[in-house]
């Protein structure tokens, strides 16, 4: 027996031993071998109760507290080990990683720089300064980092694997799969490698082979629960949903607490048919986490498909986003505010809440939109006098109101003039929460329905493929067509937009947004719709034209200011570019300029310059605004979130 086994084996035995600092640290560094990270904790915490000066049981404290991903606790006890070992490089390796998944860079950086002076070649170091390439978004940096380590370190376990793992993120399944094999070849009994070979895999798409790997890294440890869980992932993504139902199960007996388990036994049970008990099964995860915002989406989606408008269950979960915008509206936070409110009528739309939304409208200063959503809930049967008499005041307040004087009714005539088809391609998925990318599609389409500029139009969210989203778009008469990605870990989101022009399926542009902390999903969605938006034309029409006099079905609301100055084209001669955002047209098509003097909410009107001596402009004719090019509609360097929690395993 070894003498580790032997000192956890007294430890268990005769609590007195219990007492010594140096055996509490040796069991706790016993079950860090184990990777039984909370008990790890306890014994060193005990450890340095009673000698608050062993430097070793602070450090192993922090990388427990690193590996239960506490970031801000790891870094005070990792501080407080240097401060007892000073000139411990292994220490100023552990802050640079604690840094850098903290976000903060540069003080990672100057950690990092400051060993490699010392020692240019300390693996560890090396491994923090590709850990902070990949952060900062220079993958291929890491990647020449890694493959100079590896020459020096032919053999090392850790070194192959991140290799293996960038090349893949990066798209050069080839290359990973030559790392990953020389990882397995030269440990062929390492349970972790066989993990990160089947991860390789499902990236790539190869899913049989992705699946014997997960199964061989279960068979060297049965009770490894992210091989389980990636296992459970791939048998929903091969259609084998009543597995994945019952590795998720097993997940749950393990771990009564693990959500991600318990969304995808929903997400299965759901293509199973069972839609009740999907419903109930997605409500238990919430029970433990109201926040996992892919649980929710999926549980408000069922019940959006499933339950009649009258259903309480609407009202009860409605009244989630309902409390939280009222908690925004008392932070002045205006338009988190009307996205909760918004999100709360997408599952309710009879709620009385409805008159708060109106309220934010008003104070936002669109008295129109406010009183049409008044006048909405008089339609629905659920206005109160209150109500009644806030829309007769300000139909009289409105009767001098510009859109009046033209004999125009908004809600009739003011139109989206860019349809925009919304996907997910199915062999798209996530680690964490599988389907991430049809739910999150799910979610930026419901976003779309509130842009002024974007219809976004109804069909299937799942595609098996890039070439049938073409077809199906192309079919039903898209502009353009947004294939949505997730990558994302346990703290960290990116939301990926792929867009492409319908009538070619060339691509017109990449969008993406990273977002990290509460409300991470949300958040990037919103900021990708608007990218995506912010760099399509402004696009109207011409309603009416008269004695020099043009009015336009976009206003205040869309960003039109007065002075703003607007080719007007002829009718059906615009045509989508074949790549890239907008649209073309020739300078015999342009047969007017359209400069703006009156702004109303939803509409507005200027004078008309015809081109040429005869005049050919006429109502129906487009209007176009195009938007100067700015660098945040490229895109965001982005840090792979996925990427960045699987490396931080490898410690």
């Amino acid at each position: 027996m070894k003498n580790k086994e032997i000192i956890v084996l007294l430890l268990i035995s005769c609590p007195l031993f219990a007492q010594s600092p140096s055996l509490l640290y040796e069991q706790g560094r016993s079950f860090m071998v184990q990777e039984d990270w909370y008990s790890a904790s306890e014994a060193l915490l005990e450890s340095l109760r009673l000698n608050p000066s062993h430097a070793e049981a602070a450090a192993a404290l922090a990388e427990c507290y690193y590996a239960l991903e506490e970031f801000d606790e790891a870094l005070v006890w990792v501080k407080k080990a240097r401060v007892l070992a000073r000139g411990n490089i292994g220490l100023a390796n552990l802050e640079a990683f604690i840094l850098i998944s903290q976000g903060q860079l540069e003080k990672a950086s100057a950690v990092v720089n400051e060993t490699l002076t010392r020692e240019p070649y300390n693996k560890e170091a090396l491994f923090a300064a590709s850990e902070l390439d990949i952060a900062r978004g220079r993958a291929g940096d890491a990647v020449k980092r890694y493959q100079d380590a590896v020459k020096r370190y032919p053999d090392d376990r850790r070194l192959l694997v991140s290799l293996a793992l960038v090349l893949g993120s990066l798209g050069n399944g080839e290359q990973a799969r030559v790392y990953i094999e020389r990882a397995i070849h030269q440990h062929p009994d390492d349970y972790r490698i066989y993990y990160y070979a089947a991860y390789l895999d499902a990236e790539a798409g190869s899913l049989g082979s992705a699946v014997n790997y997960a199964e061989r890294a279960l068979f060297y440890k049965p009770d490894f629960p992210d091989a389980r869980s990636l296992l459970a992932n791939l048998r929903y993504r091969t259609s084998q949903f009543a597995e994945a139902e019952r590795l998720a199960d097993e997940a749950i007996m393990s771990n009564q607490k693990d959500i991600n388990a318990r969304y995808l036994k929903g997400m299965a049970v759901q293509e199973l048919g069972r839609l009740a008990d999907a419903r109930a099964v997605f409500a238990s995860a919430l029970a433990i986490d109201p926040n996992d915002e892919f649980t929710r989406i999926a549980l408000e989606n069922r019940i959006i498909k499933d339950t009649s408008l009258e259903d309480p269950l609407r009202t009860r979960w409605a009244s989630f986003h309902f409390d939280r915008a009222r908690a925004y509206r008392r932070q002045n936070l205006s338009d988190q505010a009307l996205f909760e409110y918004r999100r709360g009528l997408r599952i309710n739309p009879y709620a009385r809440d409805r008159k708060e939304y109106a309220e934010i409208l008003k104070l936002q200063g669109y008295p129109s939109r406010h009183t049409e959503e008044l006048r909405f809930m008089q339609e629905i049967g659920i206005a109160d006098k209150g109500v009644d008499d806030i829309v007769e005041a300000y139909n009289a307040l409105l009767m001098d109101a510009p859109f009046k004087q033209w004999g125009i009714d908004p809600a009739v005539s003011v139109k989206k003039h860019w349809n925009m088809a919304v996907f997910s391609v199915v062999s798209q998925s996530s680690v964490f929460h599988a389907d991430a990318g049809a739910l999150a599609a799910s979610y930026i389409k419901d976003i779309l329905v509130h842009d002024r500029n974007i219809a976004p139009l109804e069909l299937e969210l799942r595609q098996a493929s890039f070439s049938q989203a073409f077809r199906e778009a192309r079919t039903a008469g898209a502009d353009y067509f947004l294939v949505v990605s997730v990558n994302e870990n346990q703290r960290d989101i990116s939301v990926k937009g792929e867009l492409f022009t319908a009538r070619t399926g060339a691509s017109a542009g990449v969008f993406s947004a990273y977002r990290t902390g509460a409300d991470r999903l949300r958040n990037a969605s919103v900021g990708l719709v608007d990218r995506v938006s912010a760099s399509l034309p402004l696009r109207a029409e011409l309603l009416q034209y008269k004695q020099g006099q043009g009015l336009i079905d976009k206003g205040k609301v869309d960003g039109v200011k007065p002075d703003m100055i607007f080719d007007v084209v002829q009718k059906g001669h615009a045509v989508i570019k074949n790549d890239g955002v907008g649209v073309s047209y020739s300078a015999d098509d342009v047969v007017g300029k359209l400069t703006i003097n009156m702004v109303d909410e939803e509409v507005a009107a200027g004078s008309v310059a015809r081109n040429g001596f005869f005049d050919r402009i006429a109502v129906g004719d487009e209007i176009f605004l195009h938007p100067e090019k700015s660098e945040s509609e490229a895109g965001e360097t982005l840090a792979d979130p996925e990427l960045r929690s699987l490396l931080r395993t490898l410690r």
